[in-house]
């Protein structure tokens, strides 16, 4: 077998996994309802197989570095649900999702120009997410109306995470960690979210599914940090399953507390 047909195999096949993973998301995602559902799409099932892969192909150096410029990243994420969510209330998607997009790109475009430290990127995290949270908490509770999905649904999401990695294992070798970090956090299951809902059920409910996932993602940057400080102390085996823990018990905290909040409002029998 040539080498060119053996990367070709290999990458279709990195593809299909990481296809699976956000597909089998996505499915819970959409009968769970807006809190379960945005505590899963916080989950990192499709920037974890981009790192997964990229651990593969290159050094815990390499993979440190990329979550270091993920870091900031996530930041810009947030930011970007909040153009979406304010906007989504009286605009159509095109507007709404469009001015989301624009956001994300500008930002991450200005992250690429500086050298981050973890302490610059963690700083970037609290006062974007300080920002954020506060303003998104008045969107988060909708009506959520049944959603019936549509033969497209699966095999799009599939695409767009299948693409993502293809890009992420394809370039990382001469575009650098830096490049590869921002790459691998494009936030495909949010967009996927707002591309697919919005049409359906509206702005006011997809928002609200975005709005929720706010304290998750705020999670998901704190296991990129420990993503990138655990791989060079432990290798990136370890790093990546410390950093997957770690956002796993993130959003289990929350969802405990949630459930908690519930019970107390309840009304005694």
């Amino acid at each position: 077998m040539s080498l060119d047909l053996h990367f070709l195999l290999f990458l279709l096949l990195r593809m299909a996994i990481a296809a699976a993973f956000v597909v089998t998301a996505s499915i819970i995602t959409e009968r769970s309802g807006p809190v379960i559902g945005a505590l899963i799409a916080t989950l990192p099932v499709s920037a974890g197989p981009s790192y997964v892969f990229l651990a593969i192909d290159h050094d815990a150096a390499f993979v440190a570095q990329g979550a270091l410029a993920s870091l900031p990243v996530n930041a810009a994420t947030i930011l970007m649900c909040l153009t979406y969510v304010v906007l989504s209330q009286r605009h159509a998607l095109v507007v709404s999702c469009g001015s989301a997009f624009a956001v994300w790109i500008g930002m991450a475009s200005i992250i690429r120009q500086f050298d981050w430290s973890l302490a610059a990127g963690l700083a970037a995290n609290l006062i974007a997410f300080g920002i954020c949270i506060p303003l998104l908490a008045r969107y988060r509770h909708a009506k959520m109306p049944l959603v019936t999905r549509r033969w497209y649904d699966v095999p799009m999401r599939a695409a767009l995470v299948a693409t993502l990695v293809a890009i992420v294992v394809s370039t990382s070798s001469w575009v650098g960690p830096r490049i590869s970090g921002i790459i691998a956090l494009f936030p495909v299951v949010f967009s996927s979210i707002m591309v697919i809902l919005h049409p359906r059920i509206g702005g006011p409910p997809t928002a609200a599914v975005l709005a929720n996932s706010a304290w998750g993602l705020l999670g998901f940057g704190m296991a990129i940090a420990v993503l990138h400080v655990a791989v060079v102390w432990f290798g990136s085996a370890a790093g990546l399953c410390l950093a997957l823990a770690t956002c796993v018990a993130w959003n289990l905290t929350l969802w405990r507390i949630g459930r908690r909040a519930l019970r107390r409002t309840r009304p005694m029998p």
